[in-house]
């Protein structure tokens, strides 16, 4: 009659895990908002920096950059630049979120 109460205990123990995994995600996305990445472009003329929310706090432009009468030639150096810094970003959470899984791969976790 009491059989199954082992399943219940091993259960809770399960529960209390993936409670303890989601306090550790929710510390772990407090952080990131403290990282700041930097990707850049065109030998550094053009630089984003962005936190590990890939949100952007800034973008810089060398006067040097803006010289010439083709802003497509400017637009690519910034879209090269956000792409450096999600790329980095990206890097970044993947490895803030092995460190707390212990390299296993959750899909779906970053």
């Amino acid at each position: 009659m009491l059989r199954g109460l082992g399943d219940l205990k091993d259960m809770g123990a399960m529960l209390k895990k993936v409670m303890d995994l989601k306090n550790q995600m929710e510390t772990v996305k407090e952080s990131l908002a403290n990282e700041i990445i930097t990707g850049t472009a065109a030998a550094g003329e053009v630089s984003i920096v962005m936190n590990g929310k890939m949100q952007v706090v800034e973008v810089k432009i060398a006067p040097s950059a803006m010289q010439g009468d083709d802003p497509a030639l400017l637009e690519a150096y910034v879209q090269a630049a956000v792409n450096d810094a999600v790329s980095r970003a990206q890097t970044l959470v993947k490895e803030k979120m092995a460190e707390m899984t212990g390299g296993l791969d959750i899909p779906g976790l970053t």
